[in-house]
């Protein structure tokens, strides 16, 4: 499984995982829902579980994944402050390019 994390969003996510109640959790990106060919990404902090893989990425980053979603392989987490500030999660290698 493979996951992207750009800058800005690994600024975000390292102050977020600095922070003393988040001791011990780790990144977890999971699909929210799907319709269609579309799907949609949540993204949060937790501990990972035996149906889980975890993956680490190049910003130091540890991702928690289910192991038998593929749509999650190929993931890329991004912030983006315009026009709203927040989260973008995508899955280009599946051809899921954002939400509408």
């Amino acid at each position: 499984m493979n996951v992207k994390i750009t800058r800005n969003a690994a600024k975000v996510l390292l102050n977020e995982l600095a922070q003393e109640e988040n001791n011990g959790l780790k990144v977890r990106v999971k699909v929210d829902f799907t319709h269609g060919n579309h799907v949609h990404y949540a993204l949060g902090l937790d501990e990972p579980t035996e149906d889980d893989i975890v993956v680490a990425t190049d910003k130091g980053i540890d991702v928690v994944l289910e192991k038998n979603e593929p749509m999650l392989d190929g993931v890329k987490i991004d912030y983006l402050y315009l026009p709203n500030e927040g989260f973008f999660i995508t899955n280009p290698s599946k051809g899921n390019t954002g939400d509408h």
